[in-house]
């Protein structure tokens, strides 16, 4: 499910125009407001295949402090699984290039989340992401035994 749910996470951008996607600067809040309706899209394109799926994929923007989007949940009211990807997903994004900017180095991206903790993330969530190896981490493509790894040092801390 946790799979299946990150994988798809971001559908619902398949209905968000190109120009607003990839525009080089900072975007209007009318922009914003459309880039803030993926997650409510994306379990509408989900939800016939896998409800669960959907459910985590809707809250994948949902903050710790309840300040996210689309519904304002707030700390164990967001899905556990949502808040997993949510850690992922900004490592993933402050580590990648993206049309606005280039990517932050490892040591500033960690800096970053750090600096979120219990504002965007879910503290235990995130220590469970901070004890998964550095190396493994700095990873472009995992192998089974990585993932395998990292599972179990979820469940250990979690």
């Amino acid at each position: 499910l946790l799979l299946f749910s990150a994988v798809l996470h971001d559908v619902g951008k398949i209905g968000i125009p190109q120009e607003i996607l990839l525009k080089p600067g900072k975007l209007t809040d009318a922009e914003m407001e459309v880039i803030k309706r993926h997650p409510v899209e994306g379990e509408k394109i989900v939800k016939p295949i896998n409800p669960e799926a959907a459910k985590i994929i809707r809250h994948h923007h949902e903050r710790w402090d309840g300040t996210g989007y689309p519904d304002g949940l707030k700390g164990e009211q967001i899905p556990l699984l949502s808040r997993i990807i949510t850690v992922a997903d900004v490592f993933d994004a402050l580590t990648t290039d993206r049309p606005y900017r280039k990517a932050f180095g490892f040591e500033k991206a960690m800096e970053i989340m750090r600096e979120n903790n219990g504002k965007m993330f879910d503290p235990k969530v995130f220590d469970a992401f901070l004890s998964i190896k550095t190396e493994i981490l700095m990873k472009k493509e995992l192998s089974e035994k990585d993932i395998e790894e990292m599972r179990e040092t979820i469940i250990e801390i979690y």
